[in-house]
């Protein structure tokens, strides 16, 4: 037990401490990199992202670029993948639009108890049309994918998985894909049962976000949950999925029992163990191969 409330604090310090402010925030932006707000009607203020566009993209005035949503970790905030991330340097060998929207601790989700935490909907329902309108994307699934590191694999994963006719890609690195199951009492994560002060955040915004144990949207936002009853029919409409996590990430268990279930119900996907932990090191290569592998699945 000890062994694994020490590998929790390592992976809590990494993840949580490591980017509890918005980093880069008050930084002067890279050339390709832009910053804007949208004034969400569903979450009750205005909400900041940041954009990367692909070079040449103010001269080309007639292409049309895929766009690729990116989704932060916990504590996290919108400028993570500019800052602590390498993506404005990696995405100058990619003809993609990036979208790095702001998740809070909301893990991606419409709260069932708190007004206007409505994270989900924010996206799907505001925040792609908007990019749309405002930029030169190619407005179909064909050309749009969403991936995230830890809660944002969570949230890219179940939003792939949900709107399905939205996206033909999605990507978790290092997914926290247990979130809507959570509780300090019982983290299966580690196969064993324990309780550590230093979950409090984890079981405060979990609660926030899916409701109590037991309740319906716990249900409804599991992606195991949502995985098992899918039909041979339906799987055809699915997103390719894409699925990473390190062999020293204290999550590889619950990616390892994920993509044994994609396997099972014969998702097509692509699943990677590859040395690494819960760190923007592993991530920053990670994203770069996902790249590689819109390239071929994006219009």
């Amino acid at each position: 037990m000890r062994r694994g409330i020490s590998i929790f604090l390592i992976f809590f310090s990494l993840v949580v401490c490591g980017v509890s402010q918005p980093a880069g925030a008050g930084l002067a932006l890279p050339a390709n990199v832009s910053e804007a707000k949208l004034d969400s009607k569903l979450m009750g203020h205005s909400m900041p992202y940041r954009v990367i566009v692909p070079a040449g993209y103010s001269k080309a005035a007639a292409k049309r670029y895929p766009v690729i949503y990116l989704l932060h970790g916990l504590t996290g905030h919108y400028p993570n993948w500019t800052t602590l991330g390498t993506l404005p340097k990696s995405a100058e060998a990619f003809n993609f639009i990036f979208v790095t929207p702001e998740g809070d601790n909301g893990w991606y989700n419409d709260s069932p108890t708190i007004a206007n935490a409505k994270y989900e909907s924010y996206i799907i329902q505001e925040l792609i049309p908007e990019i749309d309108a405002k930029y030169r994307t190619i407005n179909d699934r064909t050309g749009r994918a969403i991936a995230g590191l830890s809660m944002g694999g969570y949230g890219a994963l179940k939003f792939g998985l949900k709107y399905p006719q939205l996206f033909s890609l999605v990507g978790s690195f290092s997914g926290a894909i247990f979130a809507p199951t959570f509780t300090s009492q019982s983290f299966s994560v580690f196969g064993q049962s324990f309780s550590v002060p230093f979950l409090d955040i984890i079981t405060r915004t979990t609660t926030d976000a899916f409701g109590p144990p037991g309740s319906a949207s716990r249900t409804e936002n599991d992606i195991f949950a949502i995985v098992r009853p899918i039909d041979p029919e339906r799987i055809k409409s699915l997103p390719f999925i894409y699925l990473d996590c390190g062999t020293e990430d204290v999550l590889i268990r619950n990616n390892r029992d994920f993509a044994a279930l994609l396997l099972e119900k014969k998702i097509p996907h692509e699943f990677r163990q590859l040395p690494g932990g819960h760190t923007w090191p592993y991530w920053n290569k990670q994203v770069v191969e996902f790249l590689k592998l819109s390239v071929q699945l994006l219009k």
